[in-house]
């Protein structure tokens, strides 16, 4: 069993002598795979392209592989997005080295938040709260709530044809959430809006403290950066964002009840487990996400562990099924509507690897070349996990297209792993600026439609 080590660590330095956790390789290598995520990209675009111009228009899909439109928008406000990334690339490794420990995790959520919040301004208010008033947005279904929230969650399955395409799409969680903020004053697109970057930020604290945990210190600080200006932010300002923050505190909590012992062991897998069930009401295919804490527990072999976090997941899902709503149930009726309408007309034969293009977008081109030098086992139990996880949920068929908001609780496994893997501060600077030029040139080719 591993015990937490409660001495002391060090800010992040390039030790002489000690085992790196990645490899420097020859320039070419990283060319290739450079060159090769491009031409996946190229190559989902055209034939993207292809199928909607001969007889395939239904997919929806208008600026392949990603959702939305390619119209390229620049004004005066996307210079607050520029030079955000562009302090972000100079003073984001620097100060993730100096800093204290307490203070990194809270300056890694403010600077996440402004890092996301100059992106969703790039389209000026419209595409801060974009998602919010959305036809097919979570907020519709407030009406149907009404003033009897038990007997919406009874009738939910019986009447999710009614709802609109994102409420149809997943359990009643969220739709419950903006009904109480509605009744405490917090209603309105702009108050969604902020939940949704606020949650997505909170994000970035719970990875580091995973990371933390299962490989230390240094690890976590040479991650930071990755995090906080990934170019997944660009999709922050939708529903998917709310479910990244709290699967990501689910599997934070997990993990640090690994390296825990006793009561406090316990409290924080059943928080875990409480957390994770909370995030099954939001979303069914967070069930993946679990893959990335049951690697650690095994690997700890710590099962009192996932039996309590387990016991926590179980405890939500009763709790639901009293309530009325039947989480499989929702499920089935999900999984058939999905079927019976737009997947029917997204082919699956493309899909299957084009999202993996819009997911490469979605996490950048440094996470890839990271992952191919990434020599920490420990590490890897993170980003294998998550890796996994897309996996499935690609080959499932659940997921034609818009992935890069759909995906978005893989993403920080992934971008911390990769972002351990670069060696020289030199090297991580210059790899968060192809972060930072991947977000700013999708915003400004590309109009979301969510």
């Amino acid at each position: 069993m591993n015990v937490v080590d409660a001495s002391p660590r060090a800010p992040f330095q390039d030790h002489e002598g000690a085992r790196p956790p990645g490899v420097r390789t020859p320039r070419w290598v990283t060319a290739a795979i450079f060159a090769a995520g491009a031409a996946l990209i190229v190559a989902a675009a055209i034939r993207g392209q292809w199928l909607r111009t001969n007889g395939s228009f239904g997919i929806l899909v208008n600026a392949p592989p990603l959702t939305g439109v390619f119209r390229p928008l620049f004004t005066p406000r996307s210079l607050v997005a520029i030079a955000v990334g562009g302090v972000g690339i100079w003073g984001a490794d620097r100060s993730a080295r100096r800093a204290s420990w307490r203070t990194l995790l809270a300056w890694a959520f403010v600077v996440a938040l402004i890092w996301a919040f100059a992106l969703a301004l790039w389209d000026g208010v419209p595409g801060f709260v974009r998602a919010a008033r959305s036809a097919d947005g979570y907020a519709t279904a407030l009406g149907a709530v009404g003033d009897a929230p038990g007997s919406f969650v009874r009738g939910f399955v019986a009447h999710v044809r009614d709802y609109s395409a994102h409420v149809q799409a997943h359990p009643p969680g969220l739709v419950l959430v903006l009904w109480v903020m509605d009744r405490v004053g917090l209603s309105g697109p702009w108050w969604e809006s902020a939940l949704q970057l606020s949650a997505a930020a909170a994000s970035v604290p719970a990875v580091l403290l995973s990371v933390r945990e299962v490989a230390g210190e240094d690890r976590a600080r040479a991650a930071a950066p990755f995090l906080v200006l990934t170019p997944a932010a660009v999709a922050w300002s939708s529903g998917d964002a709310v479910f990244l923050g709290v699967a990501s505190w689910a599997v934070a909590s997990v993990v640090l009840a690994s390296g825990a012992c006793g009561r406090r062991s316990d409290l924080l897998a059943l928080g875990g487990g409480l957390l994770g069930g909370c995030a099954l009401m939001l979303s069914y295919g967070l069930v993946l996400v679990g893959l990335v804490p049951l690697a650690v527990v095994v690997s700890r072999r710590r099962w009192r562990v996932m039996a309590v976090a387990a016991a926590g997941v179980a405890l939500v899902l009763a709790g639901a099924a009293a309530a009325g709503f039947s989480w499989l149930a929702g499920f089935r009726a999900t999984r058939k509507l999905y079927r019976e309408g737009i997947s029917s007309i997204r082919p699956y034969g493309y899909f299957v690897w084009a999202n993996i293009a819009a997911f490469s977008l979605a996490i950048g081109p440094a996470v890839w070349v990271g992952l191919t030098r990434l020599r920490d086992r420990r590490m890897w139990l993170l980003a294998g996990a998550a890796l996994v996880a897309v996996a499935i949920a690609d080959v499932s068929g659940m997921s034609k297209a818009e992935v890069e908001r759909i995906w978005l609780p893989f993403v920080p496994w992934l971008a911390a792993a990769a972002g351990v893997a670069f060696v020289s501060a030199r090297e991580r600077r210059g790899w968060l600026g192809v972060q930072v030029a991947c977000a700013l040139v999708v915003q400004w080719l590309v109009r979301a439609s969510w």
